[in-house]
């Protein structure tokens, strides 16, 4: 009896009733069937009982026996495209009645097996088994879209039936039908050795079947997956597993048992083979690529989540599910990191169904165990939405402030003084006229507040911060630092962007102050109308934590010639036409190793390199050039000015959360989202004085429906100080439309006291 039918008896109830017996074997217990199991079982291995424990999974009182997939990255770009061989994934057989989950095997325990056979002697070493032959399979597209066609037209599918049931019979039938040449290696990571064309066909026509077609497809599918295990992972088991985790049917929850152990074989593979698998499916098409992704995420959020209650197993019986899962889709995002540019958006991996999980649980599952042990989303931050994210982190802020005020409060009592409440806040006074001066004396005179909630107070102004002040401050504030004449930073019209400036000074601290402003910006849940370029936030989070080192270098990236484009795009064209330059470099553009900057009105050179202003740029050296020059401009000359700008905006966000965030989230945190949707804001709008369906303020919508893009952010900034949206949409705008009973001579006004 195969495993199919043995999950079709288990699992006959977790199945609609129209797909009862979907794995195509008969669901009766009869004597002649028990007869048949207890043979079958005779030559299959022993079934293991298995516990949580050995199981691993979500739960936190069970730990995973999958290691985390960070490393993966960095493995793809290291490792060499030597082929590696995975120790075989051992498979048991569930009985009748109650279906056992396949027992993983640790990485651990695949090293342990491979130095024990190592260090056998070489008369007691087992030869290798040599590479099993693949059968020649003629078959080519045209021909299996003209079986398509006739089947359809005339009922019979037997031939394309004969075609389904002996490919997906076992890894060696998908080789022989899928392979570009039968018996050739392909060994590399540049070429699977796959016909895509061909599987996509393929898939494309087998959801257009009957229903016994894609069951026996299903059926040939499990036999190999319990079969496989019997030898080393091959090149050949590879693509097998790179094609049926493309298979269309999965999308299906009746079929998500199949596609759980198909996850687990993949997600259970030696780092070598995660290797080319990553180069594989980073060579899939855009949409292929994507509906893999959609495919993966949409198995964790229903195995969270089920539409009916039985519709899965218990999830207490399967915990490893969801590491399975979660591991493959971290092979993809791996995969969409390599490849320039990404295949699909970073965004297009998060599942906001997370969203509704008890997130600060993931983290401190996080916090406490690291990266082993217990499973945690937290190991993978990229399934994480920034909804998500920035949920733990105003959590986190929130746990931070209520222990620092804590303290506060213990320490005044035991010196026995009077408790005030303006000790549980970070309270800053300022005079309009000196803002700058003030706020920094403020902030370095209370370091050890900045982590308190923010309350602002102008001098000689009464009222209560409620929150617009708060808002008002760091507006005024950010919008003096960076004014031109305060020399600061440069604004560069081309892109947009402000950049630090990389004149020479004795004191630093306004930059300090800068990094402290945004950090509370984050931790505050401000926005803030600052213009830096991406490359900024990649600085930033580098290291995402504060070394204990003082003399570690920070702030210091692996920054292209594309970062530099997004600061200054007139040089860093001027760079890429030197790359791209056909003639002789050294005798045509004499140039050296060596450049200037104007400061203050006097010319200063530096060298790129030791003697640089001796070492032509030749066409064998120029890509060097390029990158120590982009080097100098984003990191060297304004390494003091940006490392004062990390302490600062670390002194307030110092926080493991913070490893969780791709720079664009950073961005997104302190800037809001660059995207506007005014239908959305009209939905999310209060009024008071008026309601919606009022002819003024239909008239309203109207217009600023009507507006171009930049009028209607010229709009969002009058009102609330900023043109982006918050991270958490229009609804966290708080926009508000007041009717003022005054003369109508008075101009439209707008404020932000009381968040409105």
């Amino acid at each position: 009896m195969s495993l199919g039918a043995l999950c079709a008896q288990s699992h006959s109830s977790y199945l609609p009733k129209e797909e009862k017996g979907f794995l195509g074997c008969k669901m009766t217990e009869s004597s002649s069937t028990q007869t048949q199991l207890e043979k079958e079982r005779g030559k299959l291995p022993p079934i293991v009982p298995l516990s949580n424990t050995a199981l691993g999974g979500i739960d936190n009182g069970t730990k995973s026996q999958f290691s985390t997939f960070s490393g993966v990255i960095s493995t793809i770009n290291q490792k060499k495209e030597a082929a590696g061989r995975g120790s075989p994934t051992q498979q048991v057989i569930p009985n009748s009645k109650n279906v056992r989950e396949l027992p993983p095997i640790c990485p651990d325990v695949r090293r342990k097996q491979r130095i024990s056979i190592d260090t056998l002697p070489p008369e007691m070493k087992a030869p290798v088994p040599p590479e099993p032959v693949i059968p020649m399979r003629t078959k080519t597209v045209k021909e299996f879209q003209e079986d398509m066609e006739k089947a359809k037209t005339s009922g019979d599918w037997r031939v394309v039936s004969d075609f389904f049931l002996t490919t997906f019979d076992s890894f060696l039938e998908l080789n022989a039908a899928f392979k570009k040449e039968a018996n050739a290696p392909f060994n590399t990571t540049e070429d699977s050795g796959v016909n895509a064309k061909f599987v996509n066909a393929v898939y494309d026509a087998l959801l257009n079947t009957p229903q016994d077609i894609q069951k026996s497809v299903l059926k040939g599918i499990i036999n190999s997956l319990l079969h496989e295990w019997k030898r080393p992972r091959t090149k050949d088991d590879l693509r097998a597993y790179f094609i049926l985790a493309q298979n269309p049917q999965f999308t299906n929850s009746s079929t998500f048992v199949i596609y759980a152990h198909l996850l687990r074989q993949i997600a259970c593979l030696a780092e070598a083979d995660h290797h080319f698998l990553g180069h594989w499916f980073k060579k899939l098409s855009q949409r292929r690529f994507k509906q893999l992704v959609d495919r993966l995420v949409q198995f964790i959020s229903l195995r969270l989540f089920p539409s009916k209650a039985d519709e899965l197993p218990p999830l207490a019986k399967c915990t490893w599910w969801i590491p399975s899962a979660t591991k493959v889709l971290a092979l993809l995002n791996a995969a969409n990191s390599l490849s320039n540019p990404a295949i699909i958006p970073f965004t297009d991996f998060y599942n906001s169904a997370l969203d509704h999980r008890d997130l600060m649980e993931e983290y401190h599952t996080w916090q406490c165990y690291g990266n082993s042990h217990r499973f945690s989303f937290c190991q993978f931050p990229f399934i994480l939405s920034i909804a998500a994210k920035k949920a733990i982190i105003q959590r986190d802020s929130e746990q931070q402030m209520i222990s620092i005020a804590r303290q506060s409060l213990v320490d005044k009592v035991s010196r026995r003084q009077r408790p005030d409440m303006n000790m549980l806040f970070l309270n800053i006074k300022v005079r309009r006229i000196h803002l700058v001066i003030d706020s920094l004396d403020e902030l370095t005179k209370k370091k050890a507040d900045l982590k308190k909630k923010l309350k602002v107070t102008f001098v000689g102004e009464a009222g209560l911060d409620m929150g617009g002040l708060t808002k008002e401050w760091f507006l005024l504030l950010v919008r003096e630092i960076f004014h031109p004449d305060y020399g600061m930073f440069t604004y560069h019209k081309d892109s947009h962007s402000h950049w630090f400036s990389s004149f020479k000074c004795d004191n630093y601290s306004e930059y300090h102050l800068i990094g402290a402003l945004m950090g509370l910006a984050v931790y505050n849940s401000i926005t803030l109308d600052i213009q830096f370029p991406p490359c900024c936030y990649k600085k930033l989070l580098s290291p995402p934590i504060v070394p204990c080192d003082q003399t570690t270098p920070i702030g210091i990236s692996n920054l292209t010639l594309d970062d530099l484009f997004q600061v200054m795009p007139e040089l860093a064209h001027g760079l890429s036409e030197l790359l791209s330059y056909e003639g002789n470099v050294e005798e045509d553009l004499y140039t050296t190793f060596q450049v200037f900057q104007e400061e203050f009105g006097v010319i200063k050179f530096y060298n790129l390199k030791p003697g640089g202003d001796k070492i032509p740029v030749t066409n064998r050296n120029r890509k060097e050039y390029v990158q120590l020059y982009i080097d100098f401009l984003l990191n060297k000359a304004i390494y003091k000015q940006f490392a004062a700008f990390y302490y600062g905006f670390h002194s307030v966000c110092a926080s493991n959360a913070l490893m969780l965030l791709r720079p664009e989230e950073v961005e997104i945190l302190v800037c809001g989202r660059p995207d506007l949707d005014v239908c959305a804001l009209q939905r999310a709008t209060q009024y008071d004085g008026y309601i919606k369906n009022d002819p003024t303020i239909r008239y309203f919508w109207d217009v600023v429906v009507g507006f171009p893009l930049d009028l209607q952010k010229k709009l969002l900034h009058f009102a609330t100080g900023s043109d982006r949206v918050p991270v958490g949409g229009m609804a966290d705008l708080n926009f508000k439309i007041c009717k003022n009973d005054v003369s109508t001579d008075w101009r439209i006004s707008s404020s932000s006291d009381w968040n409105y």
